[in-house]
């Protein structure tokens, strides 16, 4: 009968390509998300206060992003565009911009959702004591955003963060890449895997502790 012995001796000795590579996976993480979150609020807002033909336009970018699978969008990015447009890029630069347009495609829907569910008394109370829109959307609506949001935000974070394993298959130094190097140099499959999947466990949950404790400080406390 076949017995399989564990021997950790390798991955140990390679553990801070690991180390490395999740601080690179959390850097593409954050990257990609703020990109994402700034053309997810622009798009919604544009969505939200805007006529019928931005809103298509908008639509389609939403349905075509979401409705193709990320790893053909990381494909499509990286080796089509360069080979039409006659430039390159880096496979990181590459990676972000294909995240960043990804986030962005989910966040339109998660924030245009938020605007919608801004009470419309509160956008009125500003106006009547002044405030230009501009002044509006920055005091009342985009606050009021955000604490509706933030749930459903804390769920996209923490999916991103594991979508990043996929920059990988352009080469992307990043966890799961290094964990692949680790494994083709040492055919050591299971104890890399037993290394890898509490990195990725343990580190989403402090990420996702770390957003439940903003969406306690932002909860506004109603007085009885």
């Amino acid at each position: 009968m076949f017995e399989y012995h564990f021997n950790f001796t390798f991955v140990w000795r390679h553990f801070n390509r690991l180390t490395w590579g999740l601080v690179l996976s959390l850097e593409l993480a954050l990257l990609s998300i703020l990109i994402g979150m700034a053309i997810g609020l622009v798009l919604a807002l544009a969505y939200t206060d805007f006529g019928k033909p931005v809103r298509a336009l908008i639509a389609a970018y939403v349905e075509f992003i979401r409705n193709v699978p990320l790893l053909l969008l990381i494909y499509l990015v990286f080796y089509g565009i360069p080979s039409i447009g006659g430039f390159a890029y880096d496979a990181t630069t590459s990676f972000v911009m294909t995240l960043s347009l990804y986030a962005g495609a989910h966040l339109v829907e998660v924030f245009r959702a938020g605007f919608d569910a801004v009470p419309k008394g509160i956008v009125d109370a500003g106006k009547a004591i002044g405030l230009t829109p501009w002044q509006r959307l920055v005091h009342v609506r985009l606050p009021t955003v955000f604490r509706i949001t933030l749930p459903s935000l804390s769920n996209a974070y923490i999916s991103l963060f594991k979508d990043t394993s996929l920059a990988a298959v352009i080469a992307v130094p990043e966890l799961m890449h290094n964990a692949q190097w680790i494994n083709s140099n040492s055919f050591r499959v299971l104890e890399v895997y037993a290394v890898l999947t509490p990195m990725y466990v343990v580190t989403g949950w402090i990420i996702l502790m770390a957003l439940r404790l903003i969406e306690r400080r932002l909860v506004i406390h109603v007085p009885r």
